[in-house]
């Protein structure tokens, strides 16, 4: 059988065995069209049946978690963990509180989760959780029986050199200090089993900045390969959230000027500069909305709806909200205004076909399992100042996440152009995650 019919088989299996599961698809979609020429050189991954493993998790964990309210009503949510490789370390991925969460996004965000860990270069399998809880509008109180009550279930599943967790969307120090100490009080043991925990009990310096900082540093190093810099760099940024806030600081830090951030109501654009204290005030401090910011900076513009904010002229593009958050329309404006570079920050913020215009029309595009890989690269990092029971300094820190995100631009670089797709970095990404993990699976037997 074709390299490419072994992939057609591959994905209508997965078509069937998770039905309606789009984001997961669409993931699974991505990954497989790149492996064309690496299944073709190495016959040994399609007799090991590794594309069939690759894509089914190890462990799917689904539960109910009851919990009180303040008024003394019971409410029913559901948890999540989907353990999904761990042929280079132990699970190793996020938990999201979100309304919106269901099977299909854990899988998506577990599968992508393989190819993320693998880049950083850190021993870290691939997984993935959360629940449909909403943490928005809930008291204190409410937050921490619900996180306890998760965690209850979750503890029997993981461990520091079995699954370790960390924040993601809806899930911050709050969430993660309330699972901890109950992790702490039913295993009574003091472990690393979360990463993103307080300064003060195992957490890592950079860690709120990694995402954002790993970000601008994968899109300066392909600068520094043409040359250039982000010095004078005109760009926009979506979201107004930790990935946003600190990619515009470090943006700001190396000479760049980002002149818009959104929200999901709507984006601001200022031609001075955005003025990143009064974002940190707005959406740190106060929780309000991104609009806020025009009453304090007049000459700024707010605009209804987020989606227009890729009409905005810029050299640099940082997709940093949602996922499918830039289409084919919003990738046509960005060419057609000269953008060179789009890095996302968050998971899948582009649409398949937006992606394929922009590398068509030869502006550098960076896939968030290379670009936003810097937060779960510190979590790495807050793994083994855990193992030692000691704490790096910050410059210790942020010049290891430097180094890690360097390291994954090289790589996905060369692989791109090792198998014939030079510049492609989607290519480049999926194989360089992929071959790791695939070789690692070999050599392990059938598991």
């Amino acid at each position: 059988m074709s390299s490419k019919k072994t992939i057609e088989s591959v994905y209508e299996l997965v078509l069937k065995r998770n039905p309606g599961e789009t984001e997961f698809h669409q993931a699974v979609r991505e990954v497989l069209d790149s492996l064309v020429p690496v299944l073709e050189e190495n016959p040994q991954y399609v007799d090991g049946r590794i594309l069939e493993r690759i894509v089914e998790p190890e462990r799917v964990l689904m539960f109910r978690v009851p919990w009180l309210d303040d008024s003394g009503k019971v409410q029913v949510n559901r948890g999540f963990r989907v353990e999904f490789n761990s042929a280079i370390g132990p699970y190793k991925g996020g938990l999201r509180f979100h309304p919106s969460v269901y099977l299909g996004i854990i899988k998506f965000l577990g599968f992508e989760q393989v190819f993320k860990n693998s880049l950083t270069g850190l021993m870290m399998g691939g997984g993935k959780g959360g629940s449909d809880f909403d943490p928005k509008g809930k008291s204190d109180n409410e937050v921490m029986k619900f996180c306890q009550s998760f965690m209850t279930e979750l503890c029997k599943h993981i461990g520091p050199d079995t699954d370790v967790p960390a924040g993601d969307i809806g899930v911050g120090g709050r969430e993660i200090g309330f699972m901890f100490g109950q992790y702490k009080r039913i295993r009574n043991e003091f472990t690393g089993v979360l990463t993103g925990k307080g300064l003060n009990w195992g957490g890592s310096l950079v860690r709120t900045e990694a995402t954002g900082y790993g970000l601008v540093y994968i899109v300066d190093e392909l600068l520094k390969e043409k040359g250039q810099s982000f010095d004078g760099k005109t760009v926009v940024v979506s979201g107004s959230g930790n990935v946003a806030i600190y990619a515009t600081e470090k943006v700001q830090q190396l000479g760049g000027k980002v002149v818009a951030m959104s929200d999901s109501n709507g984006y601001i654009y200022d031609a001075q500069g955005i003025n990143l204290a009064t974002v940190k005030q707005i959406k740190e401090v106060e929780r309000k909305r991104i609009k806020e910011y025009t009453t304090i900076h007049k000459s700024a513009k707010y605009t209804e709806g987020c989606n227009g904010i890729w009409n905005v002229k810029c050299d640099i593009a940082l997709p940093s909200a949602t996922q499918n958050e830039l289409d084919a329309a919003g990738a046509k404006a960005l060419i057609k205004n000269g953008c060179v570079c789009v890095a996302e920050g968050a998971n899948m913020p582009t649409t398949p076909d937006a992606a394929e215009l922009l590398i068509e029309n030869k502006v550098a595009f960076l896939p968030g399992k290379a670009a936003n890989a810097g937060g779960v690269a510190v979590s790495g990092l807050e793994m083994a100042q855990n193992s030692q029971r000691y704490a790096w300094t910050f410059e210790r820190a942020d010049a290891e996440l430097k180094n890690i995100m360097v390291n994954i631009y090289k790589n996905i670089s060369q692989a791109s152009e090792k198998y014939g797709a030079k510049g492609n970095y989607i290519v480049g990404a999926n194989i360089a995650g992929f071959v790791k993990v695939a070789d690692s699976m070999l050599n392990q037997g059938l598991v």
